[in-house]
């Protein structure tokens, strides 16, 4: 599938212990198998995980409050992570990628993430300053590579997964570092750390540009698929809850604030008019939700509507894309993703649906007021009495650190591994 003996190099060379089994095949496995995997079942997506939105671990019941059915399942980082892993794979695949390799890529891509979703990565950004910042693709790399205890060197050094170059490379969405961004500097994402500079410049190895030149293939199919699960589901996990009712895109002011939400957040350049077309153009589907009650039939028929927005998305890059590149498989660099225009904008639309509709509600902003004081409050506290109150890995992590910017990346690596619960637990624990 046009894959080298380069691409499956991995950071600290070891035997294939079982084989049979393609080193992507053992990339996926180490990544499925992860505790920073299990751990995304407890971190927000976009309300936070437990029954009815509530903070308790996955699977716990979360709060005390009565809840429906439909909204007592919201999706966390976890299932958004398998499922965008299934669009990747499938994506891949029909495109020529190894689908081991995509996949492995999907299932990574929000390891990083800490708790409370986006708010808790603002909050951590800010704290981490003087280390060089928080970035939640960052900070999975770092997990990657150095964090996720699964192998070392001959030497005691931690290497994370080790998971192979073409894999790292898959999984990297920014692959600059802070300020890096083509953008220009002032663009808040990025890829990677300033002491994890050594192991991405390795992953980048023969990447078009420099390290920090365009992503892979298959970085670009595995962005696209998160694009796609997640504006498609959060819009289906919108609904089920009752937050919206389909009718008001068709006019009036909700309509208005869901497209202006898209022209500033999600497609920056596009006009009013083109956006109101890319809505007019998904309400006039037959399979579109209109009428959403709740009912058993209206669940099929939301379901039926997800899986056809899945489909249209994939089949549109997967179209534009063979017809730019022809029939042959598409790996690493030979090939970009294309992703046509009116896709993406009316990919862009749904994630404004799920914005104004979700995230802006106050409840949500009241939450995420009280998520800053806690991880505000539980930084201080872990920072003030370290290295006591830190897990044993973190506490070697900053009993081992140079400077004072390693110690405090220490403890801000302490903090993204939380869960929401286990972030208020500690809180709780050490500020009384």
């Amino acid at each position: 599938m046009g894959y080298t003996d380069a691409d499956l190099e991995r950071w600290a060379p070891e035997p294939d212990k079982r084989p049979g089994r393609t080193a992507f095949q053992r990339d996926r496995a180490r990544v499925l198998h992860s505790a920073a995997l299990r751990r995304l079942a407890g971190k927000t997506q976009v309300v936070t995980p437990g029954a009815g939105g509530g903070e308790g671990d996955a699977g716990d019941g979360g709060g005390e409050q009565a809840v429906t059915f439909a909204d007592a399942t919201p999706r966390t980082r976890l299932t958004h992570s398998l499922e965008c892993a299934q669009v990747g794979r499938e994506l891949g695949a029909a495109l020529g990628c190894d689908p081991d390799l995509v996949e492995t890529a999907c299932l990574a891509h929000d390891l990083g993430h800490p708790p409370f979703g986006h708010n808790g990565e603002q909050v951590l950004d800010e704290l981490a300053a003087p280390c060089g910042g928080f970035e939640g693709n960052a900070q999975s790399l770092r997990l990657l590579t150095r964090l996720e205890p699964k192998r070392f060197t001959d030497g005691g050094r931690p290497v994370g997964l080790n998971l192979t170059r073409a894999a790292l490379d898959a999984a990297t969405k920014y692959p600059w570092p802070r300020g890096g961004h083509p953008a220009g500097p002032d663009a808040v994402k990025f890829g990677v750390y300033p002491d994890d500079v050594p192991v991405f410049d390795w992953l980048r190895a023969g990447a078009p540009g420099g390290p920090a030149g365009r992503t892979c293939f298959e970085a670009q199919v595995m962005d696209w698929s998160d694009d796609v699960a997640y504006s498609v589901h959060d819009v289906e996990d919108g609904l089920h809850a009752g937050h919206f009712d389909p009718a008001v895109l068709l006019a009036g002011p909700e309509r208005a604030d869901v497209l202006a939400v898209a022209a500033a957040r999600y497609a920056p350049g596009a006009d009013a008019a083109e956006l109101a077309e890319a809505l007019d153009r998904l309400l006039a589907q037959e399979w579109w939700p209109h009428g959403y009650d709740g009912t058993a039939a209206a669940q099929a028929r939301l379901k039926d509507a997800t899986s056809q927005l899945i489909g249209r998305f994939c089949l549109a890059a997967e179209g534009a894309t063979r017809a730019a590149y022809g029939t042959g498989p598409l790996s690493r660099y030979a090939a970009e993703l294309i992703v046509p225009r009116a896709e993406r904008l009316e990919c862009a639309v749904l994630k404004a649906v799920a914005d104004r509709f979700v995230m802006q509600r106050p409840d949500q902003e009241r939450l995420r007021a009280d998520q800053r004081v806690v991880l505000g409050e539980l930084a201080g506290a872990l920072t003030a009495g370290a290295p006591a109150g830190l897990d044993p890995q973190f506490r070697a992590l900053y009993e081992e650190a140079a400077d004072d910017a390693g110690r405090l990346r220490a403890v801000v690596d302490q903090i993204a591994a939380l869960t929401d619960a286990a972030a208020r637990r500690l809180h709780a624990r050490l500020t009384g």
